[in-house]
């Protein structure tokens, strides 16, 4: 899924719960949830060669910036009193960011193989826009909720 989905959901999860030992396992466990369902992200079409890993960087940078741009918009700008909510984020970003070095430099930390390799078992990414649906249905139940 974007970075725009796992932080929303990411975001959304702390700002339900107390504390980081609730909200942050949901978090990271909401991200694999996500990945299993068919969608469309910016890394689709790495491994067929269909884009390129500059393209993929470039969307990825974007993509993550409208994910802060929309999270300070829900809950505020990332201050001290929204720490929860941007934590939240990160660890629901987390498998992303850990799998980033492999996805987009062909480099991977063999301290990451494992984590990395149960990340993909998750991940169903299909090569259509219409995997962006799934997501614009998560970004408005979370819009409404919130």
């Amino acid at each position: 899924m974007l970075s725009l989905s796992h932080g929303l959901t990411g975001a959304f999860i702390a700002a339900q719960l107390p504390s980081p030992i609730l909200y942050g396992p949901l978090a990271l466990a909401s991200h694999y949830l996500e990945d299993w369902i068919p969608h469309w992200d910016v890394g689709t079409g790495l491994s067929t060669g269909k884009r390129t890993r500059l393209a993929a960087i470039f969307m990825g940078i974007i993509d993550l910036g409208i994910a802060f741009l929309a999270i300070k918009f829900f809950w505020g700008s990332p201050a001290l009193a929204n720490f929860h909510i941007w934590l939240g984020a990160f660890v629901g970003l987390l498998p992303d960011f850990l799998e980033a070095p492999k996805n987009f430099l062909h480099w991977e930390p063999k301290v990451l193989n494992p984590t990395n390799k149960f990340h993909e078992k998750f991940h169903h990414s299909i090569p259509s826009f219409i995997g962006i649906v799934p997501q614009l249905i998560l970004w408005t139940v979370i819009f409404f909720l919130k």
